[in-house]
């Protein structure tokens, strides 16, 4: 089994000094590094060069620059979709985000964690557990998602919070570690009339 291969096992992988990944991530560097510096007026340009770094997206797709990421190719993204500046997502394992979602500035998402000793860590051994997010998410300024978090579709996660832990459908979450502040419910459709 290869270190990439761990990764997407959950198992502890060299992520530090495994020569493939060290290449795989020079690679989406040098696209991220294009992609950053394309003005935003060359679209297209900035399309095909997502279109080349994701494992897939779909239409009506909007990332604002600058977007950084480990690989790429673990990043799986639907319909419709807009993520603000300065949006970061580590993908040693699979990020898959719905339909609808609406990403803040400031948002990371991790999938990489690290062993909590000394002689493993410093070996260059760290773990990736995948982040899923459901369909018509909306995701705050600031937002950290940590590894292995499933969003559930119609929550809503506000500004700053640090989600440790799955967010059930149809929910604000907030707050550092996040927890459920409500439902959302029908008389939020009335709120802005």
């Amino acid at each position: 089994m290869n270190e990439a291969e761990k990764a997407a096992a959950g198992l502890l992988y060299d992520a530090n000094y495994d020569g493939d990944l060290l290449r795989r991530r020079d690679e989406a560097k040098l696209k991220l590094f294009n992609f950053n510096h394309t003005p935003f007026t060359e679209k297209q340009k900035r399309d095909d060069i997502l279109e080349s770094l994701l494992g897939k997206r779909g239409k009506n797709f909007t990332i604002e620059g600058p977007f950084f990421c480990d690989y790429g190719y673990n990043i799986e993204i639907g319909d419709n979709f807009y993520a603000n500046v300065n949006f970061t997502v580590l993908d040693g394992a699979k990020v898959i985000i719905g339909d609808n979602v609406f990403i803040a500035p400031n948002v990371g998402i991790y999938t990489a964690g690290h062993p909590l000793d000394a002689e493993r860590r410093n070996k260059g051994l760290e773990y990736a557990h995948p982040v899923t997010i459901g369909d018509n998410v909306w995701i705050g300024a600031g937002v950290n998602i940590l590894p292995g978090v499933t969003v559930g579709s119609n929550a809503v996660i506000g500004a700053g919070a640090v989600v440790l832990k799955d967010v059930p459908e149809g929910v604000l979450m907030a707050g550092n570690p996040a927890r459920v502040i409500r439902k959302i419910s029908e008389e939020d459709k009335l709120r802005y009339n």
